[in-house]
């Protein structure tokens, strides 16, 4: 399996590197709250060498560079088409055999520990290597698809996250921020889904967002969409 995919009960804040910063702070998570009877979505992360070889698979390294030295950073017209242009080509790409091969006994057994179907119910999320950085947030720029439950599925949203890389709002920031294309890997993370009528999502603050009084921990969490046939 190379080292294309790792189960969260293996990563920590010292793997951002190979599963960026969304996936590094869950396997954190994971390992501080193990001992607390914290229940945390069990799932694993395709790793950045994942992603470096899709690339490579499909051409894309050179097509990608090329692109953007195409882009006029002051002209909407130009950012737009720079990144569709993009998007769609890591779109008509295809996850490598053996990285496909890969993933499926991972998701097998992710399923198997919540006794349900074949295939559970995943959140895909993306996990970049430039995220929540002490002077560069990246926050909210690359995409997350819910309930997603058959191998076809999620191998369509695992390119879809690769893409979300390249959105308009996306290259913009990273220009701004003079941070390297090419340089700003993707980890994604196939993580359970939780039910919306017995739990909670949400974010918790180590400052008060709406004073900025910094001795308090704000937790906002609300309960999901439930649909009701």
């Amino acid at each position: 399996m190379g080292n294309y995919l790792i189960s969260f009960d293996n990563i920590t804040l010292q793997d951002i590197k190979m599963v960026g910063g969304k996936n590094a702070s869950l396997g954190e998570m994971m390992q501080v709250t193990k001992t607390l009877g914290i229940k945390v979505p069990k799932g694993f992360a395709l790793t950045t060498s994942a992603y470096h070889e899709f690339l490579k698979a499909n051409n894309l390294i050179d097509f990608i560079n090329l692109a953007i030295k195409d882009l006029d950073i002051n002209s909407i017209i130009s950012l737009q088409a720079v990144g569709l242009k993009i998007r769609n080509k890591i779109m008509d790409g295809k996850i490598p055999q053996q990285i496909e091969e890969a993933i499926i006994p991972f998701y097998e057994d992710l399923s198997k520990n919540y006794g349900g179907s074949k295939f559970t119910d995943v959140a895909v999320r993306s996990s970049a290597t430039a995220e929540d950085l002490p002077d560069a947030s990246f926050a909210g720029q690359q995409e997350t698809y819910l309930n997603i439950n058959s191998t076809k599925d999620l191998f369509l949203s695992i390119k879809k996250c690769y893409a979300s890389l390249f959105t308009d709002r996306a290259i913009s920031y990273r220009e701004a921020m003079n941070f390297s294309h090419s340089e700003v890997l993707l980890s994604v993370g196939i993580q359970k889904m939780v039910r919306s009528d017995i739990g909670t999502s949400g974010v918790a603050f180590s400052i008060d967002t709406e004073s900025g009084f910094k001795d308090v921990v704000l937790i906002n969490a609300n309960y999901g969409l439930e649909v009701k046939l």
